[in-house]
Order: C-alpha cells, then structure tokens, then sequence
C-alpha cells in the first residue's frame, strides 16, 4: 500500500515560463524552491519519493484533478489493453472509449495526460539528481541509481506508445526549447534507458519494499528493454531473467488470488506503485474503471469475448476463476477478477469509497520474468526444447492448471498465449506484440472482428497536440494524424 507523502519542486529555483511548466511540470500542487529544500539526507530522500509520487498520479475522484492534476499509471490501461484484443469500453461514449476503436485524436485528453505524466516523471528525476550530492555520501549511488531507474521507467512507457520523443536527461534552461521539443529517435532513447537501468541493476539493493526500486526490479525491466530493441539482446535478456531467479527471493504464489490481494505477504511481486484506500492523494480510481458498476464511466476496461474463448480454451481454470468474471451488473458483460476495489468482489462498497481504492498497482513480478527468460533462450526462434525454458515455463502453466502440465516443446504461439493468459489485464500484451513483431497483424484481425477501423499508423498514439502548440510547431506529430 502507498506510503509516499506528496511533494512538488520548482526547477532548479529557475523561473520558468508556463508553456514549459506545463511540458514537465504540468501542475504542482506546491513548490519548495531548491536552494531552501535541499540541504541534509532525508531532504534527498523526500525528493526521491517525490518522483514515486508522479508515476502514482491522482484519481479523477480528488477534487480538482479532472483536467489539471496528472494521473500518473491511472489511465495505461486505456493506452495499452484497450489497444489490443484483450479490453475495450462498454459504451462508445467520451475520450476514453475512442482507445479501442482506434480513433485516438491527439487532443485526446487521457493520452495527454500520460504523456505529461511520465514527462513529470522525468522532470523531478532529472532535478533531484541534481542533488544528490547534498546526501550522505553513503547513499548517493542508490539514490542515483533509484532516479535513473524511475527515469528509464518513464521513457520505456513513452517509447513504446509514442515512439520517437524528446530525450531530456538534465534540467535545461527555459530558453533551450530545442533540446525540450525535438524529438530524438527511438534508437537514441533505448540507449538511454539501457544505461540508466543498468546503472540501476549494478547499484540498486535488495527489495526492502515492493514500492521503491530494487536491484531485481532493475534487472527485470532492463531484461524487458533488452528484448524490446531493434536488435535484441537475448543473452543480457536472460542473464537478467536468470539473476532474479537464482536469487531464490521470489516464487509464484500457490494461489493466485494472492498475486492481487496480498500485498503485505506477497513474494511473487517485484515492483509496484503504491496507494493507500481513501486518501485523495494517495488512492487511485483505476479498480472502479475495471468494475461495470462503480466507476466514473461504467465498464471501462471490458474483456472481450476473443480473450474469454482463449481462457476457456485453455486446459486450466485455477487462473482464469481469478482473471475475470461475468459482471454482477450487466449479465451481458465480463469484468476483470484482477483489481476489485480494496478486493472486494461481492459488489458492497459501503465500507469504502471504490474510487479512490488502496489496490497497488503491478508493474513487475515474477511470472513475468520466468516468461522472459523463456523468450530470451528461444531468442527469436520459432521453437525450444531448452531445459532451462521448459522449467520456467511449466512452473507457469503448473499453477495454471493445478497439476504439473510439462511442456517438451514449447513454440512462440505457446509462449505469446501464455503470457497474454498469465498477464491479461496488467498492460502487457500490447508490449508482447510489439516485441514479437505481431502487433499489425493481430490488432487489423481484431479490428476486423469487431468491426474497427485500423491502420498502421494506429501502432503509435499521436504527440498531444498541446505539446505541438507549446512548441510553436517544434515539436512534429507520428503519420496518420
């Protein structure tokens, strides 16, 4: 659960025009000028749980926070699974259904509001390490090392939806506005985060808890980007993947349900973003959206039928009784099983407010990477009979089905499903297809299925169009928009 107190930060004490303000630092609630804030250890610290702070966001529930306050990870979902074959909205009403019909405009205000939110991100990144030396000198690489980390988060995100942004690794002066608006290829911004997360995988510690970075999250993630350019690097891949598993600090929970509703005895999470239930600051609205009842906009983050089949289709249960259920509101519709507002499943929220819930949010844990490592050892191949493989990936498929279920041949087909099955709902599969190189093909059959409309272009969300206003057309928008 959340335990990050809120905190903003002017930049670098510097007076800042509002169009930039509001590129990296849409809308604080406070400022603590630099020069009077840092000065001691804890001081650092408090910064550094500041960024943690951006990635949260607010819920659209706080008073306030509709338009003005980022959402920081609150609204992925709508740019990730609603954009694949696994979600969509249960009405074709407001901003956030046009997600899964393709028709994202780039004044789309959730997409804009991500993008300004992993900008945030990166702001109060970039500013703290500016002052990392202000620590004890003990802490100054971790510190470092979290910031980076958070930062190659928030770049990852950004790359993969939007492609090709601008890389900004240190506060700038207002007046460089080249540097702010020119977008850098997406090469450039890989080589970036590589060197951020290995930097963090070299210097990061143990998990002491599952909200802040650790030298396992790092290697996780840096595994995931590994795989992720354009030439992968399948064998750092699985030296990552491996150094997580042979650390013996994590396991696949024999239930579950567990993965999602227990946080505090939960050793199969690796890093999540924290909330705490009931506090504006510190909640989050995104279990209500997955609810067809209780959120702002009922049903928001729907399974559809193709990714039902692909359940029943599968030889298990004890996962899919988890993974989602027909609503209790509309016997018409699916819901997800993953994330019920503060767990509770039964519909009766009159102990709690469901939109501004305490579930934490799950960026990383260890199904994943077991199911990287197999990705990682058949290294583009269409097939593996690795031993190494057909351990990680049956783990995977024994708790799945209750029962061993060993695999002596595992193919791509086995592999993508698995992992669309295992993590459905938890923002990775549009990520999956991209890495495998089948996000064209499956999203156009989708499209045609459910009667979309679907063009290339669509692989990539369009640069906010504020962000291209801010520029003075600096700033330049992906085809097709």
């Amino acid at each position: 659960m959340k335990y990050i107190k809120f905190i903003a930060f002017a930049l670098l004490g510097l007076t800042y025009s509002c169009d930039v303000d509001e590129f990296l630092n849409p809308d604080p609630e406070s400022l603590v000028t630099n020069s009077t804030f840092f000065s001691t250890d804890a001081d650092v610290e408090q910064g550094v749980l500041g960024v943690y702070d951006a990635v949260q966001g607010i819920p659209e529930e706080t008073t306030g926070s509709v338009i003005t306050t980022n959402k920081g990870v609150q609204f992925e979902y709508l740019l990730t699974e609603h954009r694949t074959d696994n979600t969509r909205s249960a009405t074709i009403e407001g901003s956030k259904a046009d997600f899964h019909r393709y028709i994202v405009e780039p004044t789309n205000s959730e997409s804009t509001d991500y993008y300004q939110s992993m900008y945030e991100v990166i702001f109060r990144a970039n500013n703290i390490l500016e002052y990392v030396d202000v620590a004890d000198e003990a802490n100054q690489t971790a510190y470092t090392a979290e910031l980076r980390f958070l930062r190659a988060y928030a770049y990852f995100n950004l790359v993969r939806l939007y492609g090709d942004v601008p890389l900004v690794l240190s506060t700038v002066s207002p007046n460089n506005s080249e540097e702010l608006y020119t977008r850098d290829d997406s090469t450039e911004i890989y080589d970036a985060i590589i060197a951020d997360l290995e930097y963090a995988a070299t210097n990061l510690g143990v998990a002491t808890t599952k909200n802040r970075a650790s030298k396992p999250a790092a290697q996780g993630l840096l595994a995931k980007a590994y795989l992720s350019i354009a030439t992968p690097n399948y064998t750092g891949a699985r030296q990552m993947c491996e150094a997580i598993i042979n650390s013996g600090a994590y396991i696949l929970e024999a239930d579950y349900n567990d993965v999602f509703y227990n946080e505090t005895g939960n050793d199969e999470v690796i890093f999540s973003i924290g909330y705490i239930s009931g506090v504006d600051n510190d909640s989050q609205g995104f279990s209500s959206e997955f609810d067809s009842d209780v959120g702002r906009q009922d049903g928001l983050n729907i399974p559809n039928d193709n990714l039902v089949s692909a359940f029943t289709g599968d030889t298990g249960t004890v996962r899919s009784d988890f993974s989602y259920r027909v609503s209790l509101n509309d016997l018409d519709l699916y819901e997800v099983g993953k994330y019920f507002p503060d767990g509770i499943s039964d519909g009766d929220f009159s102990s709690i407010i469901p939109r501004k819930a305490g579930n934490d949010w799950i960026v990383l844990r260890y199904a994943d990477v077991l199911l990287l490592h197999v990705e990682a050892i058949m290294a583009g191949a269409n097939t593996t009979t690795d031993g190494s493989a057909l351990a990680s990936f049956n783990a995977i498929r024994a708790r799945a089905v209750g029962a061993e279920d060993d695999y002596a041949l595992i193919t791509q087909d086995d592999l993508l499903l698995e992992r669309r099955l295992e993590l459905a709902f938890e923002n990775q599969r549009l990520f999956d297809l991209q890495r495998f190189g089948l996000d064209a093909q499956v999203l156009q059959d989708h499209a045609t299925e459910m009667g979309y409309t679907f063009s290339t272009t669509d692989l990539l969300l369009p640069i906010p169009q504020s962000e291209i206003n801010l520029s003075n057309g600096l700033l330049t928008q992906n085809p097709g928009y």
